[in-house]
């Protein structure tokens, strides 16, 4: 009998939930603004890069997505150094949030060619460092259509010249995107007014939500646009919910997601480092996570 209710309580367990076994399988990247604390500048990578990265690998994290480009250099490293450094923790260089807006100049004119030639160095350097993706963490809000047409253009050119390279572009939402400009959602308008093969989306869902948008409404109005994920909650993933996981993940393949990636703004755990373990363990425990996107 006790045999029995031991069987029975093994397979209730089971129900929404992977093995352990199964769970250290899946593909999950992280946003390393999440660990800024610990290794967010040149100075603190140095310093604490070996063990922050181990202890994110070891929890199971196995990509990364950087933060912290500058004048050719990641983390103050060469893109080699930086691809050697994240590979040695048993980690893969998936992705990078840079950008560079358009001045006001540029904005005026329509003439963006000088910001083109400064993604130059910065795709090259991306390309060094084995990045897949190079993702604009955000552009100036446009004051009028007129603006918002030269940024979709710029973004385009960006796109392709990221393209040239062998890598995808994308753009990465806060909230604010959702607002409008002259009666038109900015994100909406971004979205109908770029090329999918020169851009794709990262949607934060936490910044969407908080935005006062479904992410499904999303994935379901445009399908396919959505490469990447931006994983997030208000803080550890499930701690508040506000965000509906289960909905989101059941319908990422229509959103064209490959790869998810989990960013914290911050945790009410005593370390950084115990909110990225709580919130992968729940991505590992949730059955509607699969193992890859990718494949």
């Amino acid at each position: 009998m006790k045999k029995i209710l031991m069987i029975v309580c093994m397979a209730v367990a089971f129900i929404g939930y992977s093995t352990n076994a199964d769970a250290k399988k899946k593909e999950v990247s992280f946003q390393m603004y999440s660990v800024r604390e610990l290794i967010g500048n040149p100075q603190r990578f140095a310093q604490n890069h070996k063990e922050v990265l181990a202890k994110l690998a070891a929890m199971g994290y196995t990509s990364t997505e950087a933060a912290n480009y500058d004048n050719g250099k990641l983390y103050g490293l060469s893109p080699e150094e930086y691809k050697a450094a994240i590979e040695e923790s048993g980690m893969e260089v998936l992705s990078s949030h840079v950008g560079h807006n358009l001045s006001e100049q540029e904005l005026a004119s329509g003439d963006f060619s000088e910001a083109l030639k400064w993604w130059d160095q910065c795709i090259d350097c991306h390309k060094r460092a084995g990045m897949k993706f190079i993702v604009n963490p955000g552009v100036n809000f446009p004051r009028t259509l007129k603006e918002a047409d030269i940024i979709c253009k710029y973004m385009n050119a960006v796109g392709q010249k990221v393209n040239a390279a062998g890598m995808k572009y994308g753009y990465h939402n806060h909230s604010h995107e959702f607002n409008k400009v002259e009666g038109k959602v900015w994100y909406d308008y971004m979205v109908e007014h770029t090329d999918a093969d020169k851009l794709f989306f990262q949607m934060d869902v936490y910044w969407a939500v908080r935005g006062q948008v479904s992410p499904v409404d999303y994935f379901n109005r445009y399908p396919g646009r959505f490469t990447l994920l931006h994983i997030k909650d208000h803080r550890e993933l499930g701690q508040s919910g506000m965000v509906g996981f289960d909905a989101i993940f059941n319908n990422v393949e229509k959103a064209g997601m490959k790869y998810l990636v989990v960013e914290l703004e911050g945790s009410n755990k005593p370390s950084i480092l115990d909110g990225m373990k709580e919130s992968i363990d729940y991505l590992k425990a949730a059955k509607f996570v699969k193992p890859s996107y990718s494949k």
